[in-house]
């Protein structure tokens, strides 16, 4: 029996490799969950990888062939599934190509303004910021990158974006002030577009149930919702039940914690005139 073409990487690598993968477990009548056990994976995991959701890693890919007995198919074309023409940190390339696969995405940033809701102005300070001796073409290649993944919310509808701002993330002055000012009533269009859900932490709620750190919570449509971690210069990715719904309820305790959608809006808009007045007495 001819064994399976290698992909085209014109026409959705990561969704024909994931179909490949699926028809060469289902010919070994094995379950997602026998699969994982075999690469010590979860069964989820597996999925994620049919649908297309999860980049496939070369160590990854090598095992299957192993274990499917596809001859090397996975470890040539897992390559074309993993190229972008921008280049992103090792650890957050996985997720901005999830992200693209996401019904909904509910998100905490406690220092920042998430990448889904900066202006290109704020990007660029931004990213001036983590590598002060980065050339100024590397600059503008890491914002185009950026602003490439707000694209999504061109969309009228998909995807559900939610998110929770610390009220300290709006209150540091990054760029400058009139930057400030133009990221904020950014956000206030989307919010009134109702292309997002924002809601405002405000300083005066003290302790909160996410204290340690910045967290992404991604749903979608075939596969199993994922969670992801980032800290400084590093990030994961995880797929684990357990911790997706403990995490699930740390953002609704967020929520519930937060300001309304109408007084976040009011907040965001007065800090922004606040910038303005004071960029321009």
């Amino acid at each position: 029996m001819a064994g399976p073409k290698d992909l085209d990487p014109s026409s959705s690598p990561r969704a024909l490799l994931g179909a490949e993968l699926r028809h060469a477990r289902e010919r070994q009548s094995l379950s997602q969950g026998q699969l994982g056990q075999r690469l010590f994976v979860s069964g989820s995991f597996i999925g994620q990888l049919e649908a297309g959701t999860r980049r496939m890693q070369p160590e990854i890919a090598r095992m299957l062939d192993e274990v499917l007995g596809t001859e090397g198919f996975f470890q040539r074309n897992c390559g074309a599934a993993a190229k972008s023409k921008y280049q992103y940190p090792a650890h957050f390339a996985e997720v901005t190509e999830t992200e693209a696969q996401a019904t909904a995405i509910r998100e905490y940033a406690p220092l920042l303004i998430p990448g889904l809701l900066q202006t290109p102005a704020y990007a660029r300070a931004v990213n001036h910021a983590y590598d002060p001796t980065a050339p100024e073409e590397t600059i503008d290649e890491w914002v185009e990158g950026r602003m490439e993944r707000t694209r999504m919310l061109d969309h009228p509808t998909k995807p559900l974006l939610w998110a929770v701002l610390d009220e300290a993330a709006l209150r540091r002055e990054t760029g400058g002030r009139a930057v400030m000012a133009e990221a904020l009533r950014h956000i206030a269009s989307l919010a009134r577009r109702s292309r997002a859900i924002v809601q405002v932490l405000p300083l005066s709620a003290g302790a909160h149930s996410a204290m340690q750190g910045a967290l992404r919570l991604m749903d979608f449509e075939d596969a199993p919702p994922l969670v992801y971690f980032e800290g400084v210069r590093h990030g994961r990715l995880e797929d684990d039940p357990a911790t997706v719904a403990q995490l699930r309820l740390t953002f609704d305790l967020l929520v519930a914690t937060a300001l309304s959608q109408d007084k976040s809006l009011a907040l965001i808009v007065a800090l922004a005139q606040d910038y303005a007045h004071e960029e321009h007495p």
